[in-house]
């Protein structure tokens, strides 16, 4: 008996908090998937600075307490601001829509204390949409000793399969997906995913601090600057991933070590102390799964080819290929507002969606809640 295929919505709001990615797709939930619409929206500014100004002031679980009012008044916004591209894209797109996806805006994480907050009102947006929404991804395999993250594992691996068929790619594939945080996704002989340091965090809030800009387009303010070779060695030296077994937050990362150098060269080391953190996790997983394969770049992090350039340098491997996803027909901008409508349909059907290779959690986890309040 065929499965019933669905259509679905999913958002996604990431680190960076400039805006929403949202896209439509049609999966059963297991193997088969189609990608129908693909829309990107910039937050108000005014929602992007509170966005900005509050998850400055979250640094500890009591803060989500102090800040109680503020955060809900805010999350209502954010709610209303993702309630009206669902109700345009749900007025132009003529078929029915049957989920969505709500990831929502992460503005604290922290696996250790099984504490994940993603401000997103999922009742509200059901209520306003008149569909069913499933939000809240990370809760469940925190309660289940999980990470919480990384969360787009099942859909790389359901998108390999689909890759490989197409244009005849041999496994291992390999996923590395260069968001605020970086992590990777294997598919071979085993499944494995782990966060594996910053991706633009870093690059962006230097940016942010001495521009009007949100980010280094291109990589273009590090190509013109000369790296600070003492204050990279320094970084290097004084900052450590231990373990990949943590899922990372924006929050472990600050611009503590940047002091005294000027913007040009600031961006310049920056973006080669993300590359070089990228450049072992790599590593770790090479070692990890005793197999290298093809590495496919999704994420705003693929846009900046300085950071490429610099990861390729450190690796200095001719046998490993970073290739940008997007040169496989997938736009490597939209692999994760895909992911969380696939993670809807998975969830509505009682299908698990982290596991104990992806975020830790002792057993296969069905995560997300349904919200039907209309």
């Amino acid at each position: 008996m065929k499965k019933k295929v669905f259509t679905a919505i999913g958002l996604m709001s990431g680190t960076s908090m400039d805006g929403v990615d949202l896209s439509i797709i049609k999966s059963d939930g297991n193997n088969e998937f189609v990608s129908i619409l693909d829309n990107y929206w910039e937050f108000d500014l005014k929602i992007r600075e509170k966005l900005i100004s509050l998850r400055k002031k979250i640094n500890l679980p009591d803060d989500l307490n102090k800040y109680a009012e503020e955060l809900n008044d805010l999350e209502r916004e954010i709610t209303l601001f993702h309630s009206k591209l669902v109700d345009r894209t749900i007025r132009d797109y003529k078929d029915e829509i049957d989920l969505i996806g709500f990831h929502g805006q992460t503005i604290f994480h922290n696996p250790e204390k099984k504490i994940s907050r993603q401000l997103g009102d999922g009742g509200l947006l059901s209520q306003l949409s008149k569909k069913i929404v499933i939000n809240n991804f990370r809760d469940k395999d925190l309660q289940n000793d999980g990470q919480g993250a990384p969360l787009t594992p099942i859909f790389h691996k359901l998108i390999s399969n689909i890759i490989s068929k197409k244009y005849k790619i041999d496994f291992p594939i390999n996923f590395l997906n260069i968001g605020g945080i970086t992590n990777i996704t294997h598919i071979g002989n085993s499944f494995y995913a782990c966060d594996i340091g910053p991706g633009n965090c870093l690059i962006d809030e230097w940016t942010r601090k001495n521009t009007k800009l949100n980010y280094d387009d291109g990589g273009d303010f590090a190509k013109a600057g000369k790296i600070n070779k003492l204050i990279l060695n320094q970084a290097i030296e004084n900052f450590r991933i231990d373990t990949y077994k943590k899922s990372l937050d924006v929050n472990d990362f600050d611009l503590s070590f940047m002091r005294g150098i000027d913007f040009v060269d600031g961006s310049a080391t920056i973006t080669n102390f993300t590359a070089y953190l990228i450049s072992k996790g790599i590593e770790h997983v090479i070692k990890k799964t005793d197999n290298k394969g093809i590495y496919l770049i999704c994420g705003g992090g693929r846009k900046n080819t300085k950071l490429i350039e610099d990861i390729n340098n450190y690796l200095n491997d001719k046998e490993l290929k970073l290739k940008n996803i997007d040169e496989y027909g997938l736009d490597g901008d939209f692999i994760e507002s895909q992911t969380f409508a696939y993670l809807a349909i998975r969830s509505f059907l009682k299908l698990p969606t982290s596991f104990p290779e992806t975020t830790g959690c002792k057993s296969p986890t069905i995560t997300g809640t349904m919200n039907k309040n209309f």
